[in-house]
């Protein structure tokens, strides 16, 4: 799911300055043949074998007709200074495996240069831009768990850009124009419900209530005439077929006043868009995402660029008729892309092309981002292959902008089936919410009861506090944490758990941190880092990991790869923890290196949490 967006090298990134090193040492060996040559620079799957590790060897000696522990000597004898200045003596293992350990005072000198506000993260992207859909709920319907992966997705996408230097647009694509919303305001003003005290439940009743009394069965109609089933039942359905006829006349009627701007009709329109907004913001606060209404660009926003984008089709000969519709068709698939319907109405991919105009030809976005479930896959596929023939990706400087399509499985029950209530409805975002929520406050309180716990003696606010900052991520994490593109079962008692792959797990690390620090009274800030035992080495090399950590999370679109790098850094941290004595049993030099190392994994956590926006309390 990897894109073609810009990156800079990451100054304190040792993997990036060894890899850079060794290019320059093929070139300098090989010659300039050997520029495209991938180093291959990975992380030792055994630290007793050193840190990195090169296997460029055997590949390059295979098209050079060598040996290639011979060309591994080669190359590492032309190995530039710097590389040599920063690394212990190369050692060439079994068929050509270059071993790369790190002199401690180079990881020392890389580590104190991390420890700055910006934690060693480029923010020299402040040229780029991208626009991230994400959320996409409908008017007058309660968000659903669908909307938990639309919303947390695309929000920590948004947010590893941000923490990039990107500059980025949130886009709410807004169901919030058409049939189905004239059908429920429809039904609301036919109730003559007051409009100023409705509530979504109300309008959840009032789509469905629409729906049931917009269902025609003119073909069973037609039966019962046909097989004479009696009088009464013949009145029945003719009694549904005109009150359904009349429903969706009035619908139609509420949809023409609403388009062309029926002061009373808009404005009872505008209300059931606030009525919705208000719980999908109370809801978006809940989760920590940055939603507000300037994010919004619902089906209303484009419904004066509909008719101009397709004439733009037209006009390029790209738009062909089918039975009086306009359809584009592909060179590579039966399968065409249905932009306006025979009688002229605009569908979902009309909006979405001229959503997709917008955000590249008028908001200038080089990349833009689509949070949306996996059953979309075939349609953004169609929509985004149009924009590209038609040219509408060729920014302002003639450079090519992306489109992404991030599709993410469903949430599944215990059962392996969509999740749903014990009822078997639809569990809404709120429920689910609230659940781990409670959750997680039970779990807070059973801990805070031990006499010796750090939160013994809190408040019951500070505790619903904590408790709630621990469903919430709970929640988060395990959706985050899991590869976006598959489904998942959820189980709240797995994911509230402080043990494992967890959220509060991740939150509990750096709660200790903090633990720790309070003790000490101080943070080392000042002092010089010293390594020297193997786990404070495996900490350090995995703290020095996080710039890079972003830059792939966000260039994969693949928030996971983020939650990997806390959960590696929480056990690492673990085992230092575990090892090397912080506070007593050493000699100051050491105390203040190791209280500075924990400082810095406390904000490296915190941090990265931020990403995902999840909360690290100081005390759990």
């Amino acid at each position: 799911m990897s894109h073609n967006a810009a990156r800079t090298p990451r100054t304190n990134d040792l993997a990036h300055r060894i890899e850079a090193g060794f290019r320059d040492a093929l070139i300098a060996a090989m010659g300039d043949s050997a520029s495209s040559t991938d180093p291959s620079i990975k992380v030792a799957a055994n630290p007793k074998f050193g840190d990195f590790q090169a296997n460029f060897a055997m590949g390059l000696a295979k098209t050079l007709g060598k040996n290639p522990r011979e060309v591994a000597q080669q190359v590492v004898d032309h190995a530039p200074q710097f590389l040599r200045d920063i690394c212990e003596p190369f050692e060439i293992a079994g068929p050509g495996f270059v071993n790369i350990r790190l002199r401690p005072d180079a990881i020392a000198a890389a580590l104190t240069a991390m420890d700055h506000p910006s934690l060693g993260v480029s923010d020299a992207h402040r040229t780029h831009s991208v626009a991230v859909d994400l959320c996409g709920v409908n008017v007058a319907k309660q968000m659903h768990v669908g909307h938990l992966r639309a919303t947390i997705i695309g929000d920590t996408i948004a947010r590893l850009y941000e923490r990039l230097g990107w500059k980025v647009f949130r886009q709410n694509h807004l169901g919030d124009w058409g049939l189905p919303i004239a059908m429920t305001l429809a039904a609301v003003r036919r109730a003559k419900t007051d409009i100023n005290r409705v509530t979504l439940d109300d309008l959840n009743t009032a789509y469905r209530n629409a729906q049931m009394q917009g269902r025609d069965d003119e073909a069973g109609l037609t039966a019962a005439r046909a097989t004479g089933v009696g009088p009464h039942r013949i009145a029945e359905l003719e009694a549904q077929h005109e009150g359904a006829s009349a429903a969706l006349r009035d619908a139609h009627d509420t949809l023409r006043r609403l388009q062309s701007g029926d002061p009373a009709v808009v404005a009872d329109w505008q209300k059931l868009i606030d009525v919705t907004m208000r719980e999908v913001y109370e809801t978006a606060h809940v989760l920590g995402v940055d939603l507000k209404p300037e994010h919004n660009r619902g089906e209303s926003f484009f419904r004066d660029r509909l008719s101009p984008a397709v004439e733009e089709f037209v006009q390029a000969n790209l738009a062909v008729r089918d039975d009086g519709a306009l359809v584009v068709r592909f060179a590579d698939r039966e399968r065409p892309l249905l932009i306006q319907k025979s009688d002229g109405t605009s569908l979902y991919a009309t909006t979405d092309l001229a959503a997709a105009r917008y955000r590249v030809q008028d908001l200038g976005a080089e990349l833009v981002v689509y949070c949306v479930d996996a059953r979309q896959r075939d349609h953004f596929r169609d929509v985004f292959d149009a924009v590209r023939l038609i040219g509408w990706t060729t920014r302002a400087d003639n450079s090519q902008a992306s489109l992404v399509h991030v599709p993410f499985g469903a949430v599944l029950g215990a059962d392996k089936r969509p999740l749903k209530t014990r009822s078997g409805e639809n569990f809404t975002l709120k429920a689910l919410l609230d659940e781990a929520v409670a959750r997680g406050r039970h779990e807070v309180r059973s801990r805070a009861a031990v006499p010796d716990a750090p939160t013994s003696g809190m408040s019951s606010a500070e505790l619903d506090a904590i408790g709630e900052a621990v469903g919430i991520a709970a929640i988060k994490y395990a959706d985050l944490s899991s590869d976006v593109g598959r489904d998942y079962v959820f189980d709240l008692d797995r994911m509230v758990s402080f043990e494992g792959d967890t959220g509060p797990y991740a939150q509990y690390a750096h709660a200790r941190i903090c633990g720790i620090l309070a003790k000490a009274g101080e943070n080392g800030a000042t002092s010089p880092i010293v390594i020297g035992a193997l786990e404070e080495r495996a900490l350090a090399l995995n703290l020095l990991r996080y710039p890079g950590a972003i830059e792939d999370a966000a260039a994969q679109l693949a928030p996971n790869r983020l939650a990997a790098f806390i959960y590696e850094l929480a056990n690492t941290f673990n085992a230092f923890y575990q090892s090397c004595p912080v506070l007593r049993g050493v000699d100051d030099a050491t105390r203040h290196s190791r209280l500075r190392l924990c400082d810095l994994t406390r904000r490296v956590l915190a941090d990265a949490l931020s990403i995902m926006a999840i909360t690290a309390p100081a005390r759990m």
